[in-house]
C-alpha cells in the first residue's frame, strides 16, 4: 500500500507539474490537495484524528490557521505545513548541461531554505499543545530527494530550526505510526471499559 500510494502522489505531483510553474496560489492549494489526499488514506478521520485550515491561538492570542493539524492520543498535536517549490527543481530536470543544471538546483536549495525560514517564522512550535517541531511536507518525492542528497546539511538546517523536511512516502510512514497510536488508545480504552 506504502509503494502503490507514493507512486500514485508522484504521478499526480509530476503530471500537474507543468500546469502548476506559473502561479504560487495554485501551486500552494496543489500541494494542500496532494498533503489531503495522503491524510485521507492514513487511516486517520478527518475532523476527529486531523483538521485542515482550522485555527488556531497563538500564545500572543492571534489566530493562525496552518494547512494541518494531526492530533495525537494525549491530546498533543502535530502541525503540518505543505511548501511547494517548482520552478528551479523543473528547470533543472528540463536541461542537460551540467554548468546550467548546477545553478538551478542551487536555486532550488535556496528556494526550499526559503520555504524553511517563512515556516520557521510562523513558531507554530510555541503553540502549548504542539510537538516541539513543525512538519515541513514537500509533495514532490524527486524534488526532496535531489535538495537533500546535494545539500548535506539542508536537514540539519531545517531542523534546528524546529522543521522537519518531509516527501510524500516519509509523511505517509508518520502518518500510519500516528493511526496505530491511536488504534492502540482505542483498544487500552475498550480494555479499561471491559475491566470496569
Amino acid at each position: 500500500q506504502l509503494v502503490e500510494q507514493t507512486n500514485k502522489v508522484s504521478s499526480e505531483a509530476n503530471n500537474l507539474a507543468v500546469a502548476l510553474k506559473g502561479n504560487p496560489q495554485k501551486r500552494g492549494n496543489w500541494g494542500e490537495v496532494i498533503l489531503e489526499s495522503i491524510l485521507q488514506t492514513s487511516g486517520l478521520s478527518k475532523d476527529r484524528e486531523y483538521f485542515i485550515q482550522q485555527s488556531l491561538k497563538n500564545d500572543e492570542g492571534s489566530n493562525i490557521r496552518p494547512d494541518v493539524q494531526v492530533v495525537l492520543p494525549d491530546n498533543r498535536i502535530i502541525i503540518i505545513d505543505s511548501k511547494v517549490s517548482l520552478i528551479a527543481y523543473d528547470k533543472y530536470v528540463a536541461t542537460d548541461n551540467y554548468e546550467i543544471q548546477k545553478e538551478f538546483l542551487k536555486e532550488h536549495i535556496n528556494s526550499t531554505k526559503t520555504h524553511i525560514d517563512q515556516l520557521s517564522l510562523k513558531k507554530y512550535d510555541d503553540i502549548a499543545s504542539t510537538l516541539d517541531f513543525t512538519i515541513m511536507f514537500i509533495p514532490i518525492e524527486p524534488a526532496y530527494l535531489i535538495a537533500i542528497q546535494n545539500d548535506s546539511e539542508l536537514w540539519s538546517y531545517a531542523y534546528k530550526k524546529r522543521i522537519l523536511l518531509v516527501s510524500p512516502t516519509n509523511l505517509i510512514a508518520c502518518l500510519k505510526l500516528i493511526s496505530d497510536l491511536w488504534v492502540r488508545d482505542r483498544q487500552n480504552k475498550n480494555a479499561q471499559d471491559i475491566v470496569k
